[in-house]
C-alpha cells in the first residue's frame, strides 16, 4: 500500500532502521544525512536521496532524528529560510525525534510558526527502544503537540513504534522522554554497581542478574543492558554520553517544576565522569567501567 510523502534527516545508529521501516510500511521517504553511504542505503531499500537538507522544505511531513536540538536547528535553516520567501502547504509537521530540551523544543516551535507563517508546526516524539526496538519497528514514542498534528503524523509514528501515545502539548513528549531516561540512565548505573560489588566479592555477575530477574528487581532494563553489563560488552548501540544530555534535561525541567531530583543529580554527576574518562563514545553498559575506574588500587573504591 503507498503511503504518503515523508523527508527524514538524520540515518545513524536509530533513523535508519526507522527510515527504512516507514519505507517498508509503503511511504515514500526521501532521506538525508550527513554520510552519503547511509543515504544510499535507503535508496536501495526504495527510498529517495536529498542532496541537501532544504530539498525537503515541499514535504508534508519531515522528520528529525539527530543529536540535539542545536544539530536540528542547524539543519532546519535552510528550510526555514525558504518558508519564509515561500510558506509551505498548510499542515505541513515537522517531527523532532530526537531526545531534546522539553523547553528548546517548545522555542523551536516557535520559530517555525514564524518562518512558515503558521503552516508549519512541531510534534515532539521521542524514542525508547534503542537500536533493538528501530530495527523491529517496535519503538515507543512519546508524542507532545496539538491533537490534530498527533492525529496527522500517528499512521508515520505507527510505522515505526508499537506504543504510541500523545503527552500533552508541545515539550511534553520530550519531557517523558527525559522521565524515561531518569529511569534507564539511573537503574542502568545501579545494576553496574551491583555488578562490580558481585565480581569484586566473588560472585558470578550473570548468575547474579537471573536470580535478581526472577524478584522485585526485574525490569526491562535488566533483561536488555544486563548481559551487557555481565559481560562487559561496551560495543556501542548508542553512545553513553548522551545519556549527559537526558539527565541535564531532567534537571532543568525540574527546576521549573519545582522538585527535587536526586537521583537525577547523582546521574549527571557520574555520567559526566564517564564523559571525562573518555568513555562516552560507548554503549550506555561501559558506565560499568567508569564505576570501576572510581575505585582505589587497593579496593575500597569511592565511597
Amino acid at each position: 500500500m503507498t503511503q504518503g510523502h515523508v523527508g527524514f534527516v538524520g540515518l545513524g545508529l536509530m533513523g535508519a532502521p526507522m527510515a527504512a521501516n516507514l519505507v517498508r510500511a509503503g511511504w515514500r521517504v526521501t532521506g538525508w544525512n550527513r554520510s552519503p553511504a547511509a543515504v544510499r542505503d535507503l535508496e536501495l531499500l526504495g527510498g529517495a536521496g536529498a542532496g541537501n537538507v532544504t530539498d525537503l522544505r515541499d514535504e508534508p511531513v519531515i522528520i528529525f532524528m539527530l543529536p540535539d536540538l542545536p544539530f536540528i536547528e542547524e539543519a532546519a535553516d535552510g528550510i526555514l529560510d525558504a518558508w519564509r520567501q515561500k510558506p509551505p502547504e498548510p499542515g505541513t509537521l515537522v517531527v523532532v525525534m530526537s531526545s531534546v530540551s522539553p523547553v528548546g523544543v517548545r522555542a523551536f516551535g516557535l520559530a517555525v510558526a514564524e518562518a512558515s507563517a503558521g503552516n508549519a508546526s512541531v510534534l515532539d516524539a521521542p524514542v525508547s527502544g534503542g537500536t533493538v526496538g528501530a530495527q523491529r519497528g517496535t519503538l515507543a514514542i512519546m508524542a507532545g503537540g496539538t491533537t490534530d498534528d498527533f492525529d496527522r503524523a500517528r499512521p508515520v509514528l505507527e510505522a515505526m513504534g508499537t506504543s504510541v501515545r500523545r503527552l500533552g502539548g508541545l515539550g511534553a513528549g520530550s519531557l517523558a522522554k527525559a522521565c524515561n531516561q531518569l529511569v534507564v540512565g539511573t537503574t542502568t548505573a545501579a545494576l553496574a554497581e551491583a555488578a562490580e560489588l558481585a565480581e569484586r566479592s566473588g560472585l558470578d555477575v550473570a548468575a547474579l542478574f537471573e536470580v535478581l530477574s526472577g524478584g522485585l528487581a526485574a525490569s526491562r532494563v535488566l533483561d536488555v543492558v544486563g548481559p551487557r553489563l555481565a559481560a562487559k560488552d561496551y560495543a556501542p548501540t548508542g553512545p553513553a554520553k548522551f545519556m549527559l544530555k537526558d539527565l541535564s534535561f531532567v534537571r532543568d525541567s525540574a527546576d521549573i517544576a519545582g522538585t527535587a531530583t536526586p537521583m537525577a543529580a547523582a546521574g549527571v554527576a557520574l555520567y559526566a565522569e564517564l564523559v571525562a574518562q573518555g568513555l562516552g563514545d560507548q554503549d550506555l553498559a561501559v558506565v560499568r567501567q567508569a564505576i570501576a575506574n572510581l575505585a582505589t588500587p587497593g579496593g575500597d573504591g569511592d565511597r
